[in-house]
């Protein structure tokens, strides 16, 4: 029966192989010692908080290896474990904790102010302080407490549709919703990606993303731990100590977000850097724009593109070395087991490189979001395909490109328009660092587009040398009706652009005038129209 406490089945293969190195202390664990450590978390929750299997418990923390306990913890005991965001106010936490109920909450001194507000909003029935014996009354010093229970595992047999962790949804768009992880999401997810990305025994990656991320937890953590590899875990990221980290321990993959490819590639340390090691190097959670690609190709580097949800597993398509040269921008495939389909807005499938709604369907998928069964009914249909809300084409050999939101598509007098299109043109722009394009309510067109952009430093551009610069590029109907500079977009801890502030913003601005950060290309009038809608 599969279920998700993988470290202990690979504990039981590879006792003594070195799954982890924790970086702020250098200090190295093999399976064995994780499988012991899980099993003595487990039996503080179960022994000394007397807690069930379905309860919850709430970590707030940064990446450690006490963090990697309470995740595979879970795995081995039925209770629940609910990452909390350590970027979040304890306002923001306050909506998830009414929400999931915990009995117990765990934090680290780092997070302790926060922790500690949390207190005076939630009644908490058991405190565990990381780090040290905390002032608060019930307050646990986690490792006194490991030090009371014995690593003997437990009676309780998990299922696998048992919820294994609760997942909150960034809130890019809306209140967060709790993805409902069941053990075989793990699992398949794990034992998939570890043969559909062909990971070996001998690779080595590093974990940087933050944990309370289904990135952080499951893009290489738990297929490295399915295959038997090794994990290098920093606490959180460092561009330098990256790249040290990735010379003295000789890594040989490397997941990012292209927010963070593109900082390194700033780095003065990649110039340096040797990585004959690498055997390639994978980015997620946005697209990836086509010019940071080839500056790591230029290097000689092989580049995947991923694709995933927390709600499908965060890895759902796969290619081959020599697919992700030649398809360029493409996800690749959808990975073994897994059914993918594009739909029309009536529902129907589209044709091949057609852009329609991508739906997924297989093992990976959630159960659906917590206490909430009318969320769950939007994106669940009655045959199990997962609704992704994301636009994507499939080309003549089966290859995916996503096209980005279908919630982010403008639509302009009955024309569809994608951002992302608009965006990796401006990309190409010498002097842009980075930049978003939203819809904004026009009288005439219903939605026209608006770019922010954020320039290099000591870059120089108008608005009007932009547009001038898109306009042999697209179609005069996609080109933006005004061009707001900003300092920097503003992004979630795994990278993702915050369109929903971006669109306040926009709201918040004086209508668009004459000046450095407008412009207004020509369009032909309603009445003299000849487009079609698409």
């Amino acid at each position: 029966m599969i279920t998700g406490d993988i470290l202990g089945e690979r504990a039981r293969l590879s006792p003594d192989t070195v799954a982890l190195i924790h970086i702020p202390t250098r200090r190295e664990f093999t399976y064995a010692e994780l499988n012991r450590r899980a099993l003595q978390c487990a039996r503080v929750w179960t022994d000394l908080c007397a807690l069930l299997p379905e309860d919850r418990v709430c970590i707030l923390s940064e990446n450690r290896v006490e963090y990697v306990d309470a995740f595979w913890a879970a795995g081995k005991s039925g209770i629940i474990l609910v990452p909390l965001g350590t970027r979040s106010t304890a306002r923001e936490l306050h909506q998830i904790l009414a929400d999931c109920k915990p009995r117990c909450l765990m934090y680290s001194a780092r997070y302790e102010k926060i922790a500690k507000e949390l207190q005076q909003l939630v009644a908490f029935e058991h405190l565990i302080s990381l780090d040290a014996e905390g002032s608060a009354p019930k307050t646990l010093s986690y490792a006194e407490a490991v030090d009371r229970v014995r690593p003997d595992p437990l009676a309780t047999k998990v299922q696998p549709e048992d919820v294994f962790c609760l997942l909150y949804t960034s809130g890019t768009t809306g209140q967060p919703k709790g993805v409902m992880i069941p053990h075989r999401q793990i699992a398949w997810n794990a034992y998939n990606t570890a043969i559909s990305w062909q990971l070996r025994q001998s690779d080595r990656v590093q974990v940087y993303t933050p944990m309370y991320h289904a990135g952080g937890l499951t893009v290489f953590l738990t297929p490295l731990f399915a295959i038997g590899g090794s994990i290098v875990l920093h606490d959180g990221f460092d561009a330098a100590e990256i790249m040290q980290a990735l010379r003295d321990y000789q890594c040989t993959l490397f997941f990012g977000v292209p927010t963070i490819f593109k900082m390194l590639l700033e780095s003065p340390d990649l110039a340096a850097l040797d990585d004959s090691r690498l055997r390639w190097c994978a980015s997620g959670g946005a697209p990836l724009p086509l010019q940071i690609l080839r500056a790591y190709q230029e290097r000689g580097l092989i580049f995947r593109q991923g694709y995933g949800l927390t709600e499908v597993g965060v890895n759902c398509f796969a290619m081959s070395n020599e697919d992700s040269l030649r398809k360029s921008g493409s996800v690749g495939k959808p990975m073994m087991f897994t059914e993918a389909k594009l739909l029309d807005p009536q529902g129907k499938q589209v044709a091949a490189n057609q852009v329609g709604e991508l739906c997924l369907r297989g093992p990976h998928v959630c159960r659906g979001y917590w206490n909430n069964p009318a969320a769950t009914a939007q994106v669940l249909d009655a045959e199990g395909w997962f609704h992704t809300g994301d636009l994507a084409r499939c080309d003549e050999d089966g290859f995916y490109y996503i096209a980005g939101r279908s919630k982010d598509m403008i639509i302009s007098g009955g024309v569809n328009i994608y951002p992302a299109e608009i965006e990796k043109e401006l990309l190409d722009h010498p002097a842009i660092a980075e930049v978003s394009v939203v819809g904004a309510t026009d009288e005439k067109w219903g939605e026209v587009p608006v770019a922010f952009v954020a320039l290099k430093s000591g870059a120089r551009a108008s608005a009007d040398e932009l547009i001038e610069f898109l306009r042999p590029r697209i179609n005069k109907i996609k080109l933006p009706r005004r061009v707001i500079f900003t300092e920097a977009l503003p992004r979630n801890a795994y990278g993702k652009v915050l369109k929903l502030e971006l669109q306040d913003r926009l709201r918040n601005l004086k209508p668009a005038a004459a000046g450095s950060d407008t412009a207004k290309p020509k369009r032909k009038s309603a009445g003299k129209s000849s487009r079609k809608p698409s």
